[in-house]
């Protein structure tokens, strides 16, 4: 039995008018709100979490993150059965090319969305096999005997230039005026451990917490809310969200 405990937060944090941030766990979506669930993955063929950050830059970022979220809801639902790595990477890269249009399209038929877009981060299980897709500066990281590894890359001129410090420029997004945007996929069925840890979140939590307190916070428990807490207590610069995937 595969089984995977699962919490998710989401705080429109200290500053912010609205939240732009939200989360996907299996077909259940969370704003301004927190969510647990335990998921047996042994009789499921697919599954995904995701966590997207709207563009606070840009024109209605919450509906940017909202509109790929049940998107990408809908189609990772309606995938045939019996995709391979290869023919996953392709339908990903298909839906990624197909959102992008739709966000653009939305901007160009009524101004209010125009420029609008979000990152995406996503946690996936299908058919028997776990993938990362990233596409922007959300990130997934790994917590596995005490110690705390950044899966993802990312897409953000500050990793661009080589610099520590995170900025919030981005050079890869859903929308958002990208009309080449990209997504990272890695398949990592290999690599996963029982007891291990995974976290997604935006940039309103590492821009807040960096990942030694990230890593002292996961080592005594806590759970996504707890470390959205843990956020804004250090100022809530941002929005900020976070889900936990125990296996």
């Amino acid at each position: 039995m595969i089984t995977i405990d699962i919490t998710a937060a989401s705080n429109i944090g200290c500053v912010r008018h609205q939240n732009e941030d939200m989360i996907l766990v299996g077909n259940h979506f969370v704003r301004n709100d927190v969510f647990c669930t335990r998921v047996d993955l042994t009789n499921q063929d697919r599954y995904i979490v995701a966590v997207a950050d709207g563009m606070g830059g840009h024109n209605r970022g919450d509906i940017a993150s909202s509109d790929v979220l049940h998107n990408l809801q809908f189609y990772y639902n309606d995938l045939p059965a019996g995709f391979g790595p290869s023919e996953f990477n392709e339908t990903v890269v298909e839906w990624l090319d197909g959102i992008n249009n739709l966000v653009a399209s939305k901007g160009r038929a009524d101004e209010q969305f125009k420029g609008m877009g979000t990152t995406l981060v996503c946690f996936a299980f299908y058919e028997g096999e776990y993938y990362s897709m990233n596409c922007g500066d959300s990130r997934l990281y790994r917590y596995r005997n005490g110690e705390l590894l950044q899966l993802t890359t990312d897409h953000s001129l500050s990793n661009l230039l080589g610099k520590e410090k995170h900025t919030s420029i981005i050079t890869n997004c859903i929308g958002g005026g990208c009309s080449t945007s990209y997504i990272d996929i890695v398949r990592m069925t290999q690599d996963i451990l029982m007891d291990d840890i995974y976290m997604l979140c935006s940039d309103g939590l590492t821009d807040m917490l960096d990942d030694q307190k990230i890593a002292s916070l996961m080592a005594v428990g806590a759970d996504a809310n707890a470390l959205c807490e843990a956020a804004i207590a250090a100022g809530g610069l941002d929005n900020v969200s976070c889900c936990i995937l125990k296996f």
